[in-house]
């Protein structure tokens, strides 16, 4: 009954990470949320990266022909420097650019991020509640830049959004959409680089939580928790990304900078 029980706690923690990971409103700071008022502890960030490579792969799966078009221009242009596959190959490079800001925060501030988890929930709801500002302040936006028209400074300020994001409760959807929006960019853009933003950096976490999680000493009880809690969040953000994607094409952010307001007004009061 016990053994049943844990890996019912590891399928709610993953699916409930997976709906909320795509969506505007912290999978990270909502996962520490359940985690306190559930009563479940997982110490360390290793379960976190685990559940958030299945988000990731659920992003390779709806992104792939982006991504196959990418690529393919990508080596085109650098083999034959066709002017038509140009846009696609600097399209890359501002990702590449956009992920440095987060990728060297996640390396050398890892600890301190890990710390800020154990801080409170007080502190998530003071986050999700910016996170709310944020969404209220461009949830009107309708931009027109496009995806062969983001310069430099786009990917600069987008890599530093999500770079912020890293703090618990501040999503990093939200922030890199937010960062795009307020630059100017169509809802489908701002939209598509955010979540081919989230390849890479979630990439490098999911090297990171391979090696803590062989290297754990009760790496062999949690497989099967762990298995199961990565299923339910593969499905669960497959899922809620189609849902999301539709919510950005009919511009209903205020919703999600309401539920913020509310999530984050009631880790602070009951926390």
């Amino acid at each position: 009954m016990d053994k049943l029980y844990e890996i019912m706690k590891y399928l709610f923690l993953g699916l409930f990470q997976g709906l909320t990971e795509p969506i505007p409103i912290s999978s990270s700071g909502h996962l520490v949320l359940a985690q306190h008022f559930l009563g479940i502890e997982i110490e360390g960030m290793s379960f976190e990266l685990f559940v958030n490579t299945a988000s990731l792969l659920a992003v390779l799966l709806i992104y792939r022909h982006d991504l196959s078009r990418l690529t393919f221009n990508g080596i085109r242009y650098i083999t034959t420097r066709e002017e038509k596959a140009k846009a696609d190959f600097r399209f890359i490079i501002y990702l590449i650019i956009a992920t440095i800001p987060a990728g060297i925060i996640g390396v050398f501030f890892d600890d301190v991020i890990a710390g800020i988890f154990k801080e409170g929930i007080q502190l998530i709801g003071v986050t999700l509640i910016i996170t709310g500002i944020a969404l209220w302040f461009i949830r009107n936006l309708r931009g027109r830049k496009n995806d062969s028209q983001l310069t430099l400074r786009d990917a600069i300020i987008i890599g530093l959004a999500q770079a912020v994001a890293l703090i618990p409760g501040i999503s990093r959807s939200g922030a890199t959409i937010v960062a795009a929006m307020g630059l100017g960019m169509t809802q489908e853009t701002a939209l598509r680089f955010s979540f081919l933003l989230f390849i890479p950096i979630s990439f490098g976490g999911m090297i990171l939580s391979f090696s803590d999680i062989i290297s754990d000493p009760d790496f062999s009880a949690l497989f099967i928790p762990y298995t199961v809690a990565f299923l339910g969040s593969l499905v669960a953000s497959y899922y809620s990304l189609k849902w999301f994607m539709g919510i950005m094409a009919r511009g209903n952010l205020k919703y999600f900078s309401f539920y913020c307001f509310i999530a984050g007004t009631l880790a602070i009061i009951f926390g």
